[in-house]
């Protein structure tokens, strides 16, 4: 499931979705790598079940809508315009699913090691020497993520061309294409409304408690490789 994930947030990859005739499968629903009320009580049972089944589940079907309709028109002006006007879905669906996608496998229970950074002993040392330190790399987040207007995302990415980790924000469900991800936090209101109402700050400080960090890890050191 990671390395699909993982080929599915390259570039390249997700150029496809302008291009639905290359795809031919249909995009599924990943399952959870825990129980739906595996995350409490940083994040509830009910919101994972609604964000999964219900928010992803969407994303998913809106993208093989999209494909679908993409694949089947031909090359007259009028299917021109429809295809100019799929791309927005495409984009959407697409990105929401990529996104989706890398969150579930960036969360994990406390119980199996949520939230503890010293599973990650290469990010962690490259995050102190890129933000100064672990307290001051998760205040910068959190701001970071907190400002964004309306939907988006917060990400860690690692630059290819600096070589270092910078902290990035996408709006709506746009993947993160300039960077590697390496942890992103969703802050559309379905990921946390129901538990914590509009406090935004209450639930970013809160699931650092789940944040996996031994995926991060792998992910940072593929990145690097």
């Amino acid at each position: 499931m990671y390395a699909a994930t993982r080929t599915l947030a390259r570039p390249q990859a997700f150029r496809t979705f302008a291009s639905p005739a290359l795809n031919r499968f249909k995009h599924t629903l990943p399952s959870l790598p825990y129980a739906y009320n595996a995350l409490e009580p940083h994040i509830s049972e009910e919101i994972m079940t609604l964000h999964h089944t219900k928010h992803h589940q969407t994303y998913v079907n809106g993208l093989n809508t999209a494909e679908e309709s993409y694949a089947k028109l031909g090359d007259s002006l009028a299917d021109a315009k429809k295809r100019i006007s799929l791309q927005s879905a495409l984009k959407f669906n697409g990105g929401g699913h990529i996104n989706h996608s890398l969150f579930w496998k960036n969360l994990a229970p406390a119980s199996s090691g949520g939230g503890d950074i010293s599973k990650a002993p290469t990010l962690k040392q490259a995050i102190e020497k890129d933000f100064g330190s672990v307290e001051a790399f998760q205040k910068a987040l959190n701001t970071k993520t907190a400002a964004i207007q309306g939907s988006g995302w917060g990400w860690l990415g690692y630059s290819k061309e600096t070589g270092k980790l910078e902290i990035v924000t996408t709006a709506n469900q746009d993947p993160l294409l300039s960077h590697t991800p390496i942890l992103g936090i969703d802050i559309w209101e379905h990921a946390f409304y129901l538990q914590y109402k509009n406090v935004k700050p209450d639930y970013l400080n809160a699931i650092w408690n789940v944040l996996n960090f031994e995926e991060a890890e792998s992910r940072f050191i593929e990145a690097k490789a």
